[in-house]
């Protein structure tokens, strides 16, 4: 294991990259079920259908992109190529939102479904390449934390910037035309973002090189799929981001019909997405002293304890609200910064089976977060069905019945609480921190 000090020439343009990453996760997963179900007239469960179904394809599609990305940096020394086809994905961000006037319920779901398939094979390419780096580079325990620290803070300031943004741009009760406007403006600032971040990850392999990748990645999958480790942390993860898109995608709901007022979307997500980009620093201070794991752990019961008291709705206050929203923000934060910057720990325990299939192992991190991000807005519409939840177009404000009202609330808070649960129970069997942990790096230093 080696000690090295990346520089912040190839630090910053690495984490700029994840601008696009945050646009792409955060105005579909925030708005997409709410656009489809409240502008487009799409009834929540095939809304939820029409989110899902085009996400199943990332079991297959990312670890695939994984084996491709893997076998382009034993051929070519990077994985700078894919990135860059990766990058077309503006293009289906836009047509997602751009759905033609005649349009309506199912034929629209269909537009923005096959449009969602088109974006989740673009984006894999520039992802799973993109995540490969940590695990790509000769750096060690603490310096990928810190490494991951820089790009969890520029997606996650990304994250919220995106979600004030979306609306701000929209407008009040806003039309297709205005969300595709929407679409178009961050398209663009998605596009240089990316740019950036493949000029990052550039830089950061020159920093520091990782030992050069050798062929026969074709087992590379069955390598990621037999780690015990690996196999645990994802499955935690995976619930993670059912929970945490599940919550994303119920704010507009939440805000609309538990609170009474929808501009507040934008309150509820700069209150998530603040705390967590002010914390994500202390955060990375804070493993390096308990560890990930135990950082983890804390982070997921704790948001359990803020998931609790959201569940008491309106009757609580708004402030008590917002502070329960923002403790939700603060386990955001670590729950995005440990999970990723523990992968490249697993890898390297594998030993150069691992270091020979990073792709295919960062190929099933990714499919687990996009079935994450289908899984949730589905989960939430399931619950937004079960309770009685009626679709309705724009300009359109329809009276729900209690049971819907009720779904609203119970599915964004006490569901999640549920989910995170679960995911505390499957990362308690990760065991490999401690060893990782403790471990003497061997001291070698880069000049900045």
């Amino acid at each position: 294991m080696t000690n090295v000090r990346l520089p912040l020439r190839a630090l910053v343009p690495f984490a700029a990259g994840s601008v696009g990453m945050g646009i792409w996760v955060t105005v579909p997963g925030i708005f997409l079920l709410y656009f489809l179900t409240d502008v487009l007239a799409v009834p929540p469960q095939t809304a939820g259908l029409a989110l899902l179904l085009p996400n199943v394809a990332n079991i297959v599609l990312h670890p695939w992109v994984g084996r491709i990305s893997d076998a382009g940096l034993a051929r070519g020394g990077h994985r700078r190529q894919l990135m860059s086809a990766g990058c077309v994905v503006v293009l289906a961000f836009a047509a997602m939102f751009a759905v033609p006037s005649d349009l309506h319920g199912t034929t629209a779901a269909i537009w923005v479904s096959v449009a969602l398939v088109a974006g989740n094979l673009l984006y894999s390419c520039y992802q799973v390449s993109y995540l490969a780096t940590p695990a790509d580079l000769g750096i060690g325990y603490h310096e990928r934390t810190r490494l991951m620290g820089y790009r969890n803070v520029v997606i996650t300031v990304s994250v919220l910037l995106a979600g004030v943004a979306a609306p701000a741009v929209a407008g009040d009760d806003p039309g297709v035309g205005d969300y595709t406007r929407m679409a178009l403006l961050l398209g663009a600032a998605m596009l240089a973002a990316m740019l950036a971040g493949i000029t990052g990850v550039a830089r950061l392999n020159r920093a520091a090189p990782g030992t050069p990748a050798g062929p026969g990645t074709r087992g590379g999958l069955l390598v990621a799929l037999r780690d015990r480790q690996f196999r645990a942390l994802t499955a935690s993860y995976l619930t993670v981001a059912i929970t945490m898109h599940l919550v994303l995608a119920a704010m507009p709901y939440f805000a609309e019909y538990e609170l009474g007022r929808s501009a507040l979307t934008t309150v509820l997500v700069a209150a998530f997405m603040a705390p967590a980009v002010l914390t994500t620093p202390l955060w990375v201070l804070v493993a390096r002293r308990l560890g990930k794991q135990r950082s983890l752990l804390a982070a997921q019961a704790a948001f359990v304890a803020g998931s609790l008291v959201l569940a008491l709705g309106a009757a609580a206050g708004l402030p008590l609200l917002i502070a329960a929203v923002a403790m939700l923000g603060i386990a955001f934060a670590a729950m995005q910064l440990m999970p990723l910057s523990m992968v490249p720990d697993v890898i390297a325990a594998a030993g150069p089976a691992g270091t020979a299939s990073v792709g295919s192992y960062t190929g099933v991190w990714t499919a687990a977060e996009a079935t994450g991000g289908a899984l949730g807005p589905y989960v939430y519409s399931a619950c937004l069905a079960a309770g009685g939840f009626v679709a309705s177009t724009a300009g359109e404000h329809t009276t729900q019945s209690p049971g819907a009202l009720a779904a609203v609330r119970y599915g964004f808070t006490l569901v999640p609480a549920v989910l995170m649960t679960i995911a505390i129970a499957l990362q308690r069997r990760y065991t490999l921190d401690k060893r990782a942990h403790t471990a003497t790096p061997r001291a070698v230093e880069v000049s900045p």
